[in-house]
C-alpha cells in the first residue's frame, strides 16, 4: 500500500472519530443541564478529533502535491 493510500485510510478513521465526537457533543447539548460537568471533556475530545483530522488533511494535500 502506498503512503497516500495509508494516509487516506488514516484520514477515514480520523473522520469517523471526528463525526462520533460531533455526535457526542450534540447529544450532550440535548441532555443539558444533565451531565453539564462533562461539557469541557466532550468539547475537548471533539476539538482534538477535528484538529487531528485537519492536520491529516493538510499532510495528505502536501504529500499529494
Amino acid at each position: 500500500m502506498s503512503d497516500v493510500d495509508t494516509m487516506k485510510a488514516e484520514l477515514k478513521k480520523l473522520s469517523a472519530r471526528a463525526t462520533q465526537a460531533k455526535m457526542d457533543l450534540h447529544d450532550l447539548s440535548e441532555e443539558l443541564p444533565i451531565n453539564w460537568e462533562r461539557i469541557l471533556d466532550v468539547a475537548r475530545t471533539a476539538h482534538e478529533a477535528f484538529a487531528a483530522l485537519e492536520s491529516k488533511r493538510a499532510e495528505l494535500k502536501q504529500t499529494a502535491s
